[in-house]
């Protein structure tokens, strides 16, 4: 059984310690929280669990496993070196570092101490997410044409990222995992109402290749939770609402068709398809309790996890890229040019990067500077 620590039980570190607890592949062993209250909460709910606030015993501890980070964004690069640096393995609440080159830092310590780095991009896990994935692949919708994201609620206003870097990792991870593509760039929008500096409302757009698109929308200032994304293909299109109970996604047999040939403007007319719509089985999970239990094969595998370095790495671009665009007053920020890094845990027996051989998987650097007017 593996012995697990987790910092931080927060917002969110409430979800993640229920899953842990209730997992019969780990034990947690340790909780560290700085806050007199959150660790009381613990304690009154789990009386057999060591709660502390002093997170160097966590790294002293030589019978813990692995460590799950879910603190604020800016602490994640400095908790997750020094839990490696310990000889842990690493869960890391999205997004995994602040900057590309901390993440690249991970990656690489993550590498050498031959560990498992996962961020958590809980909605890779969402049953929903992954039928929606095999509907794409399967060509059922045909071409992939774009994209559209809206993640919208009223508040939780945080007070060291903006918007889009609370939200926007959740649809960027989905868009990344169904397109199976890097966008070219990144273009953003969006203002503050309520903090000075910090946006509240962003409009992210992302180019990719084969004329494709997506738009993200995230607000911290909207009178109801929206969780939506549809995804337009060629021949048919998607609907996923997280927030529906069970139907949460809806695929309409709805498309626009050009016509091959016309000799004049006069006979040029599209045509409209309109079919059935339906409700695909989705059997109905909880994404957190499949995350927490990859976390655990991957340990106990030495395999890659599905939200791995990569991956994270890429989210990580994109919101700098975004950060970017937003102080450029929306301009378009191109993504920099490929370089080689191995996202995998580097033993280079097909338990490194999951091709068998070892080799280093191609990710892109972090993002140019270069810009052109929007």
């Amino acid at each position: 059984m593996l012995r697990i620590a987790q910092i931080g039980v927060g917002y969110w570190g409430p979800n993640l310690l229920r899953n842990l607890v209730t997992n019969k592949r780990c034990h947690v062993k340790k909780v560290v929280d700085l806050s007199v209250e959150r660790r009381d909460y613990v304690k009154n709910l789990y009386p057999s669990i060591e709660v502390i606030d002093d997170v160097s015993k966590v790294f002293e501890d030589n019978n813990i496993d692995g460590v799950v980070i879910s603190t604020p964004v800016f602490t994640h690069y400095d908790l997750a070196i020094k839990a490696l640096k310990s000889g842990k393995h690493i869960l890391v609440e999205k997004p995994l570092a602040r900057t590309p080159v901390e993440v690249e830092d991970i990656g690489r310590l993550a590498e050498a101490k031959n560990r498992v780095a996962m961020v958590g991009h809980t909605f890779l896990f969402s049953p929903a997410v992954r039928r929606m994935k095999e509907i794409v692949d399967a060509g059922d919708i045909g071409e992939v044409q774009y994209i559209s994201a809206r993640r919208l609620n009223l508040g939780l206003f945080q007070k060291d990222i903006n918007v889009a870097w609370d939200l926007a990792p959740h649809d960027i991870s989905i868009l990344l995992h169904l397109l199976d593509e890097r966008p070219i760039s990144v273009s953003c929008q969006g203002s503050s109402h309520v903090t000075r500096g910090i946006e509240d409302v962003t409009m992210m757009h992302l180019s990719f290749a084969k004329n494709r698109c997506a738009f993200i929308h995230n607000s911290w200032l909207d009178p109801k939770k929206v969780r939506q994304m549809t995804v337009v293909g060629s021949q048919r299109m998607i609907v996923y609402d997280d927030m529906e109970p069970l139907e949460k996604l809806k695929i309409y047999d709805t498309r626009v068709e050009v016509p091959p040939h016309y000799d004049t403007f006069a006979e040029f007319t599209y045509s409209y398809h309109y079919g059935d719509a339906y409700v695909p089985y989705v059997k109905q999970d909880e994404p957190l309790k499949i995350e927490c239990q990859h976390f655990m094969e991957c340990i106990r595998d030495k395999s890659t996890p599905i939200a791995n370095g990569r991956l994270g790495l890429e989210v990580v671009r994109i919101l700098e890229a975004a950060g970017e665009s937003l102080r450029q007053q929306g301009s378009s920020v191109f993504l920099g040019a490929v370089t080689q890094w191995n996202n995998g845990n580097g033993n280079g027996n097909g338990n490194g990067n999951g091709n068998g051989n070892g080799h280093k998987d191609t990710i892109v650097s972090p993002v140019s500077r270069t810009v052109v007017a929007a």
